[in-house]
This record gives C-alpha cells, sequence and structure tokens, in this order.
C-alpha cells in the first residue's frame, strides 16, 4: 500500500515492490494513473502472497476496507 502526497491510499501487486515505486514516483515507466498526479508516493504496508490469485484476492479485500482500518493495517505491520 502506497500513501500518496495528498494523503490519499493506494493498492496494488507487484512482483518488485522497488522497481514498482519507483514507477509510481516516475522514475522508469508511467506507474499507475491514479498516483501520477499524486508524486511522490511512500510505501506504507506490504504483504507477501504464494501467487498472483492470492495476492489478487488480498488486493481486492484490502481495498474493500474503510480508511481506518487501512490505516490500522498499515501500524500493525510497521
Amino acid at each position: 500500500m502506497l500513501r500518496c502526497a495528498d494523503g490519499t491510499l493506494y493498492t496494488g501487486i507487484t512482483t518488485d515492490v522497488v522497481r514498482r515505486i519507483a514507477e509510481h514516483n516516475g522514475e522508469g515507466g508511467p506507474g499507475a494513473r491514479y498516483t501520477r498526479s499524486r508524486r511522490p508516493v511512500q510505501l506504507v504496508y506490504v504483504e507477501a502472497a504464494a501467487n498472483r490469485a492470492e495476492a489478487s484476492r488480498r488486493e481486492a479485500a484490502i481495498k474493500q476496507l474503510d480508511r481506518a482500518r487501512k490505516l490500522a493495517l498499515c501500524a500493525a505491520g510497521a
């Protein structure tokens, strides 16, 4: 999960966290449309998954959480 410069949270999946954060910050790729206008972004939470399907399911579950629960997840993972 990323915290954008405007304070919003962005959730996504990737196989290379360092590369993807760089892309979201405009280095070496376009990043997501959502984060392009909200740079810089900062990594605030990361989880490992066994495979892409599991990662996608977890991403969907996290996106269903309200902001308070997402922030609690970030605080617990830090």
